[in-house]
């Protein structure tokens, strides 16, 4: 087991905060009372789960009454889909992008079998929406507009209270996959457009297994889960107490943070990937550099595959993640970077490194030391070059495009 490494990959998933641990452990000991118990030995419990809705309210802009408690971003999606849906029987239609997350998109696309049209909106280059073909789409019968806040390979963050008026003008539910922006920039839901929100507590350094649902204050919620009265009858269930504990202390230390942390990642973000576009040659950052999460880089190294980057950086005890996707045999490239419509020697060769507050110059001083020589060692071991442009142009027209029918798997 790998004790100490430079973690780079917090996208996918954070370190939990030592305070957050400390917190949640007497309700994994000694406070072990059912929250829904009338006796006072369960009623500590579930005040305890009532101040950590409390904290995620405030760290969201919202009143504690519109947080419902879920296992992860995914049930949280799922639910924010089904009910938006179910709030507007009459309407049958669906808009997202082709850029979503898995637990979006296999939902939409199961949802077309059993009758619903959706539209998957396209991105640029930069992987952002073209707001105009949002609006070309939306009819009196789309039901729900779902997009992400940020996009979990990219960075790129999309234009969200435009998404959501436009929404709001058709009558359409808005639906915000917040999963990766939660915690890293600050927003407001007072006043917001948004009626759902999703969020998942391993990304703010909080543990894996919980997250929360905004559901805006009027908003015709059904539930997705049927069964005993757990939060306020619309998340049925026994709360994950300690988890929910844990994820109360990380909203009010990201609050506290926040403004600081954004300023410092954004700084060493910047210093890594303008060091490695001078000192690497034939690379370039993917995604919208000057509309993007703080402490995200997506880079793309030409002629190299990023599996063989990450193996390489591993043997260094970094961690980072690639921009395409392996499976048994055979690599499928990013759906991301695919709908940016990014070249094939790109699409195969791009890395993201994804930093959080605990990131230092130091592990950043590393990454510089070791990636030129990675890149050098693979591109000299490559059967492909820069002279094989024509070749791998060829390649890249035979790809697939990014359609519904496509259903990625890779996780964020």
């Amino acid at each position: 087991m790998m004790h100490t490494c430079i973690y780079l990959d917090n996208n996918a998933t954070t370190q939990p905060d030592p305070e957050v641990v400390v917190t949640m452990l007497p309700y994994l000991t000694d406070l072990y009372g059912n929250p829904s118990s009338m006796h006072t030995f369960g009623g500590q419990v579930g005040k305890a789960i009532q101040e950590a809705r409390e904290s995620v309210a405030t760290l969201l802009g919202a009143e504690p009454t519109e947080i419902i408690f879920t296992s992860c971003g995914t049930e949280g999606n799922n639910t924010a889909i089904r009910a938006a849906l179910a709030a507007q029987p009459e309407r049958n239609h669906i808009i997202t992008t082709q850029v979503e997350h898995p637990c979006v998109l296999n939902v939409c696309k199961q949802l077309e079998k059993q009758g619903y049209k959706v539209t998957y909106l396209s991105v640029n280059h930069q992987g952002q929406l073209d707001l105009m073909e949002l609006e070309a789409s939306l009819t009196g019968n789309t039901a729900l507009v779902s997009t992400m806040y940020a996009n979990n390979e990219t960075g790129t963050i999309f234009p969200i209270e435009n998404i959501g008026a436009l929404a709001k003008s058709y009558g359409a539910t808005f639906h915000v996959d917040a999963v990766q922006a939660v915690g890293k920039i600050p927003f407001s839901l007072k006043g917001s457009t948004i009626d759902l929100l999703t969020l998942s507590g391993h990304k703010l350094h909080a543990p894996k297994g919980v997250g929360s649902l905004y559901v805006k204050k009027g908003f015709r919620f059904r539930p997705f889960l049927l069964g005993g009265h757990q939060e306020r009858g619309r998340r049925a269930g026994t709360e994950n107490v300690a988890s929910i504990v844990g994820l109360g202390k990380a909203a009010e230390i990201e609050l506290q943070e926040m403004t600081k942390a954004i300023q410092r990642e954004a700084k060493m973000r910047d210093r890594l990937e303008k060091t490695l576009l001078a000192t690497i040659a034939d690379c370039e950052v993917n995604g919208d550099v000057k509309n993007r999460l703080p402490n995200t880089t997506n880079i793309g190294f030409k002629y190299v595959e990023g599996e063989a980057i990450l193996l390489s950086l591993d043997k260094y005890g970094i961690c980072a993640s690639s921009g395409s996707a392996c499976t048994s045999g055979s690599l499928e490239p990013s759906h991301i970077l695919q709908a940016m419509g990014l070249p094939y020697t790109i699409l195969h060769g791009s890395i993201r490194f994804s930093l959080s507050r605990y990131t230092t110059e130091r592990e950043i001083d590393k990454v510089l030391e070791v990636m030129p020589g990675i890149i050098q060692r693979l591109r000299d071991l490559s059967p492909f070059n820069s002279e094989d442009v024509t070749w791998l142009q060829t390649v890249n027209s035979n790809q697939p495009s990014v359609n519904s029918k496509q259903l990625p798997v890779t996780s964020e």
